[in-house]
């Protein structure tokens, strides 16, 4: 396989968990063929330096791949910012790119299902984004990979084309929803899209992925996804800038190579009712779980 996508990789102050990262990263099949971008913010406060300083001594040891190159930011600039500057310069130099954060686990296929995607879809405008990770679906009788409306963030890729219709601006993309199209993006609510882009506006957040999602949504995009997982997220232990100690996405990474891909750029109604199931599961144990912390509160508070 000719002109492999370059890999970037965006760390801040999780050493160990970039260490992880970067082991899984090196034992896929085509690491020594890739070119490694890897994008370290600069520190927030004094108390982040050491660490800071510690991942950028690591990434100058690092072998296996082509070529790596480290880029050290001297300023804090946040993820978001580091992730869509960071991109935006990768698919200008090499027309497409593999997206990884510092707390991502691989498959030994992962880096081969990612460039053999974006080789078959090169030219599809309708295909936006190719995701890696997949949660724990119940459906047995999915195919090995299918397209779907939403993107995930946990290991992905895109190319040039698609990136450029990146929509940085939420009142730009709020302002084409109507009460329909908030239905469908947030999955039937299911799923608190919505509420991530009003709270992006609000300044409670600062997600570079739900405006990203947002924008493939609005342009009847699809994105590309694995049935069985080909990323597992270690950064839910409560480290992470936007992570909290969460185990219903956890899951087993597929140790099988992606052989079979969808020749129809529709999205597949089974996956998307085995997506949506999952989700409504994950909101009623989230509310299950709610409900029993609220009652162990009154019961302390009544023993008191």
């Amino acid at each position: 396989m000719q002109n492999l996508a370059p890999i970037a990789l965006f760390v801040y102050n999780r050493p160990e968990h970039t260490r992880r990262t970067l082991s899984y990263l090196q034992k896929n099949q085509l690491a020594e063929n890739s070119r490694l971008f890897i994008f370290s913010d600069g520190p927030k406060t004094e108390a982040d330096k050491p660490k800071v300083e510690q991942i950028r001594q690591l990434a100058k040891t690092i072998t296996g791949f082509k070529s790596v190159k480290l880029i050290e930011r001297t300023e804090n600039i946040g993820l978001a910012n580091s992730i869509i500057s960071g991109v935006t310069q990768l698919v200008n130099d090499y027309g497409k790119v593999i997206v990884f954060e510092d707390d991502l686990l691989s498959s030994p296929y992962t880096l081969q299902y990612f460039n053999e995607a974006l080789d078959r879809y090169s030219t599809d405008e309708k295909v936006m984004h190719i995701g890696a990770y997949m949660y724990n679906l119940k459906a047995p009788n999915l195919p090995q990979t299918f397209f779907y409306r939403a993107a995930t963030s946990w290991g992905w890729a895109t190319w040039a084309r698609a990136w450029q219709h990146f929509e940085p601006n939420v009142d730009t993309l709020m302002q084409q929803f109507d009460k329909s199209k908030i239905n469908a993006f947030s999955i039937e609510g299911t799923m608190n899209f919505w509420k991530q882009m009003q709270q992006f506006k609000a300044g409670k957040n600062n997600s570079w992925a739900i405006r990203w999602y947002a924008s493939i949504f609005l342009k009847n995009g699809l994105t590309l996804n694995p049935a069985q997982s080909l990323i597992q997220n270690i950064g839910h232990d409560g480290t992470g800038v936007h992570s909290n100690n969460e185990d219903i996405y956890q899951v087993n990474i597929s140790r099988q190579p992606v052989t079979d891909f969808p020749d129809a750029l529709q999205e597949n109604v089974q996956a998307y009712q085995a997506i949506k199931q999952f989700l409504k599961t994950r909101k009623g144990n989230l509310w299950q779980r709610g409900v029993r912390f609220i009652m162990q509160m009154r019961d302390k508070y009544l023993k008191n």
